[in-house]
């Protein structure tokens, strides 16, 4: 059975040499694309908590929510420490805002407000 024409689409554009910075733009969106992660960021807004209390949260099991967790932590959207047997975690608002301006500048969206001031 051949591939699909999409399947070789996908392939070629993975093979493509993409830009860090895009790669990194990337990350932050896909940590992002998840409800269950946004959920989380809502908890974490509020402030920090325990995998215990986003369990009971969030509803999802403990390997989930850690799981979640680490792909925003990967991001640089969460900071965790340990206190005794829980982990804690804590949103950083910072890199929410250090991330918008990067991915302004990077897609040369400022260029074209300037342009058009």
């Amino acid at each position: 059975m051949a591939p699909s024409p999409a399947h070789i689409r996908s392939t070629i554009a993975a093979v493509v040499d993409q830009p860090d910075e895009l790669r990194s733009i990337r990350v932050v969106h896909k940590a992002l694309a998840d409800v269950n992660r946004l959920r989380i960021v809502q908890r974490l807004a509020e402030g920090e908590a325990t995998v215990s209390e986003l369990i009971d949260r969030i509803g999802l099991s403990q390997p989930l929510v850690s799981w979640h967790l680490g792909r925003l932590r990967t991001a640089g959207l969460i900071h965790t420490r340990r206190v005794g047997r829980e982990t804690v975690s804590r949103l950083l608002p910072e890199a929410f805002r250090a991330f918008a301006e990067y991915e302004r500048k990077v897609l040369g969206l400022e260029r074209r407000e300037q342009a058009a001031s």
